[in-house]
């Protein structure tokens, strides 16, 4: 019995002013693995993020996660799914802290009303300890433990970015869409990046992931699918990949196609 994707994308198509920016697009994504989205510049890969976590509305095409169409739903409906996207800008709430931070992510997980908060039943105080229990393990999870009580304007761009994905594990996500996670990392964070993604992956959350640092994506990508102008140009593992003569064009211009990405 063939195995339903967790996310699936068939044929995704959306135009701006005449100018196609995703061009018939399909694409599945197992569950429990990792699959990066890759292309040069103006390839798609936003466009494309933006039509799955609902931000944009399709010209055509289907959405299915966990075999439910999904397709135009508003990006709260998306959301309540489990399908849970971080963004290319970090968007931490910057006078609160890294602790208040990870709270907020919460909010698909919690009950209550204006009756509950003002009388505060025995039920509703030990939701309340378990999320807080929950945010400081996350937290750790990503290495920010220590910074729990630093305000979020306060740490660096780089505890930034993890305190954004531990936001976004905050929801359950059963699939996390990661907007170019390394943009602006050093090379000691982004091996650390690396470190917590598999994590993720092996705690049997999917990761759907842009990026452009070829050298993370093929270390940690089960599969990679490679975009140029909207449309996509392969799709496989990473050494499958590297050795596509299209994609080394794409990313290389008109060169000897028996080379391979592996020193780009």
């Amino acid at each position: 019995m063939t195995q339903v994707p967790l996310l699936s994308l068939k044929s995704l198509t959306k135009n701006f002013g005449g100018i196609a920016a995703t061009n018939d697009i399909s694409l599945d994504v197992a569950a429990g693995s990792i699959t990066a989205v890759i292309g040069p510049n103006g390839a798609g890969k936003t466009t494309l993020f933006n039509l799955v976590a609902g931000f944009y509305r399709t010209d055509k095409g289907r959405i299915e996660l966990n075999g439910q169409d999904i397709t135009n739903r508003p990006p709260d409906q998306i959301a309540s799914r489990g399908l849970i996207r971080t963004f290319q800008l970090v968007r931490p709430f910057a006078q609160m802290t890294a602790f208040e931070n990870v709270l907020v992510g919460f909010h698909l997980q919690t009950r209550g009303d204006l009756l509950s908060a003002i009388i505060r039943p025995r039920w509703l105080q030990e939701q309340e300890r378990r999320i807080r229990e929950k945010a400081a393990q996350l937290l750790d999870m990503v290495g920010l433990g220590v910074q729990m009580d630093t305000p979020a304007l306060s740490l660096t761009y780089g505890q930034q970015r993890l305190l954004e994905i531990a936001r976004a594990l905050a929801a359950k996500p059963l699939l996390l869409m990661l907007d170019e996670p390394a943009a602006g990392l050093t090379s000691q964070e982004t091996a650390q990046l690396a470190r917590l993604i598999k994590i993720i992956r092996d705690q049997g959350i999917s990761i759907l992931l842009i990026e452009h640092d070829i050298e993370l994506v093929m270390g940690i990508a089960d599969t990679v699918c490679v975009l140029d102008f909207g449309r996509k140009i392969a799709n496989g593992t990473p050494t499958q990949v590297r050795k596509d003569p299209a994609v080394i064009t794409a990313y290389l211009g008109p060169v000897d196609t028996k080379k391979s990405l592996a020193n780009v």
